[in-house]
């Protein structure tokens, strides 16, 4: 089932399209990565499916209901979150604390009752954190539920930035770059988690520049170059289009790529 939908969405910056008509769609349950050499629009992309940005031109769909123009905060109570490429987490709350802050839109006090410290008020923070650390046991990161955010790995940050995103329980989750900087083996607990959220139902779309990853666990690839949609499919067909290796993957990228399988359809 098609979740998202952006259509013939263009933007431009100083009389340059950063943006040249793309339209792609994502479906619950499903990885669409989105790859391209720096400067490609990618990150422009999701700033304008997420409201950041408002588009010259084109139409975002969620669910069916045209949410084209509409803030990061309305769109994230009709159930679409995001991550951004660089860490966006409060470094001295903790971890849980973190999390918990992502369910704000899903809490039902209001400022009266905060004010007042109404037992409405306490249960609702108990409630909120038990969700918290249930994500953060999904995100591998329970036993650091107490600890300041600024102290984590930075792997471990990227998985709670994933997990602050997750408590608003998204119907669709734009992950901007969440291998970036990581190690390997940060990287497979990255592709492990991005995985276990798709298997949960929820649509998935992926800017990232580890092509090894990207093959791995997307079931569909878009490449753009220079704000325009170069080609679309499946990692294989993808991986093997003369017109991608050549722009993007190159002889490094080929050899990784070369390894690595594809999810089961």
């Amino acid at each position: 089932m098609t979740v998202l939908t952006a259509s013939d969405i263009s933007i431009a910056f100083g009389g340059v399209k950063a943006i040249d008509g793309i339209s792609f769609s994502a479906d619950a349950g499903r990885i669409l990565s989105i790859i391209g050499p720096n400067g490609a629009g990618k990150t422009t992309l999701f700033n304008v499916v997420s409201g950041i940005y408002e588009a010259d031109q084109g139409r975002v769909e969620l669910e069916g209901a045209n949410v084209t123009g509409l803030a990061p905060d309305l769109l994230a109570a009709r159930g679409l979150s995001r991550t951004f490429q660089n860490l966006q987490i409060f470094q001295r709350m903790t971890a849980v604390e973190n999390v918990m802050v992502g369910r704000h839109l899903r809490e039902t006090c209001r400022l009266f009752a905060d004010l007042l410290r109404l037992p409405s008020v306490t249960r609702q923070n108990a409630t909120t954190r038990q969700a918290a650390l249930a994500l953060l046991d999904e995100v591998g990161l329970r036993d650091s539920a107490d600890r300041p955010a600024g102290a984590l790995p930075y792997g471990a940050c990227k998985r709670l930035e994933i997990a602050r995103a997750l408590a608003a329980e998204p119907r669709v989750l734009l992950l901007d770059e969440p291998a970036a900087g990581c190690n390997a083996v940060e990287t497979a607990e990255i592709a492990r988690l991005v995985r276990q959220i798709a298997d949960k139902g929820i649509a998935v779309v992926l800017v990232e520049h580890d092509m090894k990853l990207v093959m791995n666990i997307s079931h569909r690839v878009l490449v753009l170059d220079r704000g325009r949609l170069l080609t679309e499919g499946t990692p294989r067909e993808v991986r093997d289009n003369p017109a991608v290796l050549e722009a993007y993957l190159g002889k490094h990228g080929l050899r990784e790529t070369t390894h690595a399988g594809e999810p089961d359809a």
